[in-house]
């Protein structure tokens, strides 16, 4: 399985040293020296990796046969794309691959079916997964603890405990300013005017 594990940006010096855009939870291993990437454009590629470095909080590689400014600038906003074995798993147990999320069925904790993952979107904040729901609409899930008990992919399947209002707007809950004031319309006692 072909999975984008980083996007190429603009050259760095005159060297040809590349910033790259991680795409990955595990860049030591999909991006160290001596890998072999495909790219997206495929003319682009194959593309091992020479060097590897962090400069101001930014990757920076080095493909070999790429020795100037010039030849980094032309691979800019290339995929680099890793073949990864689908039964791979990721070293920590609490972290998930998106191909392992991808079409589980999406349940509440007594079993009731909410629908299946169609997507993972990553946010900067959190990531995001977009429910397919029987009747052809789609709600979206923010994969966090609290909302994503367990996720379980010997039965296929996501156990959520969502918020009031997530998945039916009818039982949402609305915070106003009007809560913190009195039956009179007078401030809340304890309140500061």
């Amino acid at each position: 399985m072909q999975l984008v594990v980083a996007r190429i940006g603009r050259a760095h010096g005159i060297k040809g040293e590349v910033t790259v855009e991680v795409r990955t939870d595990e860049p030591e291993l999909r991006l160290g020296p001596g890998a072999v990437l495909a790219t997206e454009p495929a003319g682009a590629g194959p593309l091992t990796i020479e060097t590897g470095r962090v400069h101001s909080g930014r990757l920076l590689l080095r493909f070999e046969g790429v020795r100037d400014r010039t030849a980094a600038e032309a691979l800019r906003n290339t995929l680099l794309i890793a073949e990864v074995d689908p039964a791979e798993l990721p070293e920590d147990p609490e972290e998930f691959y998106d191909h392992q999320l991808m079409d589980l069925d999406v349940v509440l904790a007594d079993g009731t079916a909410i629908g299946r993952i169609t997507e993972i979107t990553h946010l900067p904040s959190q990531d995001l997964f977009i429910v397919e729901r029987p009747d052809g609409s789609e709600v979206m899930i923010p994969f966090v603890e609290e909302i994503v008990t367990e996720i379980d992919l010997a039965e296929q399947r996501a156990v959520i405990t969502p918020p009031p209002g997530l998945i039916d707007a009818s039982q949402a809950v609305i915070a106003s300013a009007r809560d913190e004031e009195g039956d009179d319309g007078a401030p809340a006692a304890g309140k500061d005017a």
